[in-house]
């Protein structure tokens, strides 16, 4: 008898711990970190359909987010889909596009990194068009820019709609590291 209540009590031990492990995963998941899909190709060449990358959660509890920054946040069209832009405009500045190429403040946006051109208005900001970005809002640009649902189309994206920032690619394994965000001259 005093083996099957060592068994039973060794099983609710074993229980205990799986139980505690899955709390602190649970935790980790809805405050600190999650996985994300890429879903779709509006980031090609910089993530394409079917890779899963890591996401931060509380960075921007901490920190603004920078121009470059890849970032996962609702979509202001419905707020069940997330989406992942790269920040090229900050709160406070004014965004033009004219021939193809952004201008911030009226300096040329030069980017340092692979995008999909040509880049066109959509029906929020038109070619020409200069656009105030508000305070606390970000304008927020898919790097394949001719197949990008993004704030030339919706507008600036609130900060309170990121979910935070892109930091970790784990899968395809043979590009697995870390998620180089965007420089600028």
């Amino acid at each position: 008898m005093n083996g099957i209540k060592r068994a039973i009590a060794g099983f609710f031990d074993f229980l205990q711990g799986i139980v505690a492990v899955a709390a602190i995963m649970v935790m980790i998941y809805l405050f600190i970190m999650s996985p994300q899909e890429i879903s779709g190709s509006s980031m090609t060449p910089t993530f394409t359909n079917g890779e899963y990358i890591l996401t931060n959660k509380v960075i921007y509890r901490f920190t603004l987010p920078q121009r470059g920054d890849v970032v996962i946040f609702k979509s202001p069209k419905n707020k069940d889909v997330d989406y992942i832009k790269r920040v090229i405009g900050l709160p406070g500045e004014t965004i033009q596009l004219k021939n193809g190429q952004f201008f911030i403040n009226g300096l040329p946006l030069v980017e340092n990194y692979d995008y999909n051109k040509p880049v066109f208005g959509e029906s929020y900001m038109h070619e020409g068009d200069e656009i105030d970005i508000p305070k606390d809002q970000y304008f927020l640009i898919g790097d394949n820019r001719p197949g990008s649902s993004d704030s030339r189309e919706f507008g600036p994206i609130v900060l309170e709609d990121f979910i935070g920032k892109a930091f970790f690619r784990y899968w395809p394994t043979a590009k697995t590291g870390i998620v180089k965000q965007g420089t600028y001259n």
